[in-house]
């Protein structure tokens, strides 16, 4: 693994984490506040859209806590491939449409759900590479 690979790690890993914790305060604090101004429609919508905001949140911290471990030498690359550590969750977190029509979503929201898709996209291919085989060194 070069030195490269791991910054690029490090980096997407600390995005989730922070992200992680922007939506943990997000529906700590301000939600609770929001849902009270909300019309049942709304408040079932936001109720659908946060669970697929953590579904997705949790989906990606599982994959790269793997892919740490994998980094650190306590797995191997071989066994971080087996179904259970893969990325899942797609038919969820790959949905990007409220379910409830017409509700509006408070813009708070909608700003993390927009970046947590974004996220789970790029994990997504990173996770579809272990299904490539890998090229074989070059000798000189």
């Amino acid at each position: 693994m070069t030195d490269r690979t791991v910054a690029f790690f490090d980096s997407t890993f600390d995005e989730a984490l922070a992200l992680t914790r922007e939506a943990r305060d997000y529906l700590t604090h301000r939600e609770p506040e929001e849902r009270k101004k909300m019309s049942p429609a709304e408040r079932m919508a936001m109720s659908c859209e946060t669970m697929r905001l953590t579904a997705r949140l949790t989906q990606i911290m599982a994959w790269l806590l793997v892919q740490k471990a994998v980094h650190a030498g306590e797995m191997t690359r071989e066994e971080a491939a087996a179904e259970e550590y893969r990325l899942s969750g797609k038919e969820v977190c790959e949905e990007t449409t409220p379910p409830v029509e017409g509700a509006q979503l408070q813009p708070r929201l909608v700003d993390l759900l927009d970046r947590s898709h974004r996220l789970y996209q790029r994990v997504a291919r990173l996770d579809a590479m272990q299904d490539r085989p890998s090229r074989p060194s070059l000798q000189n």
